[in-house]
């Protein structure tokens, strides 16, 4: 499968780096995957530009050369970003003027062959043309004026950035349709690579009891009880404070490719280890990238009774929103638990793209309202008209009514649930979008016809007359 390429955002603090990424990443619906504790004030999303898909970065702020240790280690990281972009959009504050620290920042990247493009943010609060005579004095040849606020320029720096992109493959000649797509994520020493090999039955990826193993995401091909599958074997996310190779820099690019490539991702849980933050914030990727999800709890043979009942409760008070997706017990270096898993996963996947007939889903929506009616919100009740699918991976059901935006998410959760019970959508998140109806005759004043101001003129004239002789 092709890589996606990866636009940087660098420069000093308060230039409106994180403002410009949620404008690049909004055509994709905003998807923001923060690695919490993995990279150090970084965060990931989608972007995609006339059928181009891309990811975006944002880094944290740069402010020239410092003493600071904390400092220094986040400078460090933001040129390991560098090295790994496809380009590095360099963001300067033009309201502000060219100051010392974009001259810092200008000579540490200068030394980076990548290609660059420099973006004057905030232009709409200066005279854009002294901003660019001014900024020029850096050397870069491709200079573009923006406003992120009111995302002025936006789409125009898009279009540049995006024709450095390598041409792009249709996603569809990459997609085996008979192969259901299988991304295997989790923390490193989790399993992943022994899951892999116990399911090839070969040594066909490397392992170790190091963290760390496995530096790239690794394609292959499986066949269990005659249904095929397409495995990707993802690095290991580790926390910040671990990563000190330079081969490691960029994994999470990786995981966020292979997640948004498949059909179903494999959650590996270290049950020994115990759940930690990292689970929770790869759960929660996976479900916002929309893709079902089947939970692997590996190395279960190694707990007695007391210690397998202490992690559920754990399990279940730290990921309670979880409960959708399957909970397999699995030994992947004892091959056990392989049929259920894939059995979860053939459930998930068929849930991702369950095909549900309108008429269903609308008798569903009007037992859910009788049964629970929506909320009175401002003196008014929400009324649900009627639903139709939206699409798949992940099923998007779509709901028109009028007075719908201020309906609590105690009810669209409420709604969810029905839905997935009745539909048997188990190991995919549900998405509802809803959709108010408009009042057609908003802003039209009703015409009478010939007939009807003749009546009107004869009530009128009643009701005069009345008043007269009273």
């Amino acid at each position: 499968m092709q890589s996606l390429p990866t636009v940087v955002i660098i420069g000093r603090p308060n230039v409106g780096k994180s403002t410009l990424f949620n404008c690049l990443t909004r055509s994709r619906d905003a998807l923001v995957a923060e690695i919490a504790g993995l990279t150090r004030d970084r965060q990931y999303g989608f972007g995609q530009v006339g059928g181009k898909k891309y990811i975006v970065i944002d880094t944290g702020g740069l402010i020239g050369n410092t003493s600071n240790s904390i400092e220094n280690m986040m400078q460090e990281q933001v040129k390991k970003a560098i090295e790994e972009a496809t380009i590095v959009l360099f963001l300067v504050d033009a309201s502000a003027g060219l100051t010392v620290a974009d001259e810092e920042i200008a000579q540490q990247i200068r030394q980076s062959s990548k290609p660059l493009l420099l973006v004057l943010n905030k232009s709409d609060k200066s005279n854009e043309y002294e901003a660019l005579a001014e900024f020029s004095q850096l050397g870069f040849e491709e200079i573009v004026a923006i406003s992120a606020v009111h995302r002025r320029g936006i789409i125009s720096l898009s279009q540049q950035f995006c024709q450095w992109f390598a041409p792009q493959k249709d996603d569809e000649e990459d997609i085996d349709e008979d192969k259901i797509r299988v991304a295997i994520v989790g923390r490193p020493n989790a399993g992943k690579s022994t899951l892999v090999n116990c399911l090839l039955k070969e040594d066909r990826v490397l392992t170790s009891d190091m963290p760390g193993t496995t530096r790239d995401s690794i394609t292959v091909d499986f066949s269990l009880e005659e249904n095929a599958y397409q495995l990707i074997d993802t690095a290991g996310l580790r926390r910040k404070t671990k990563v000190h190779e330079k081969i490691e820099k960029f994994s999470a690019i990786k995981t966020i490719e292979s997640i948004e490539q498949s059909q179903v991702s494999i959650l590996m849980i270290d049950v020994i280890e115990g759940i930690n933050d990292l689970d929770i914030t790869l759960a929660a990727m996976i479900i916002d990238i929309g893709r079902a999800l089947v939970i692997a709890l590996n190395k279960w043979d190694a707990l007695d009774a007391d210690e397998k009942k202490a992690f559920k409760q754990e399990f279940s008070r730290r990921a309670e929103f979880l409960d959708f997706a399957q909970h397999i017990p699995i030994s992947a270096l004892r091959n056990q638990g392989m049929k259920p898993l894939f059995g979860a996963v053939q459930q998930a996947y068929a849930s991702a793209f369950a095909q549900i007939a309108t008429t269903d889903l609308n008798r569903i929506l009007q037992s859910a309202v009788e049964h629970h009616s929506p909320p009175m919100v401002g003196g008014k009740r929400a009324k649900l008209r009627y639903a139709h699918i939206g699409g798949h991976n992940p099923p998007i059901i779509v709901i028109h009514g009028n007075s719908l935006s201020k309906l609590p998410r105690s009810y669209k959760r409420y709604l969810e649930g029905v839905f997935r019970r009745a539909f048997d959508l188990y190991g995919t998140p549900i998405q509802i979008l809803f959709k108010a109806g408009e009042n057609p005759f908003a802003g039209h004043k009703r015409s009478l016809s010939t007939r009807q101001q003749q009546k009107k003129r004869r009530l009128m004239k009643f009701v005069k007359n009345n008043k007269t002789k009273r």
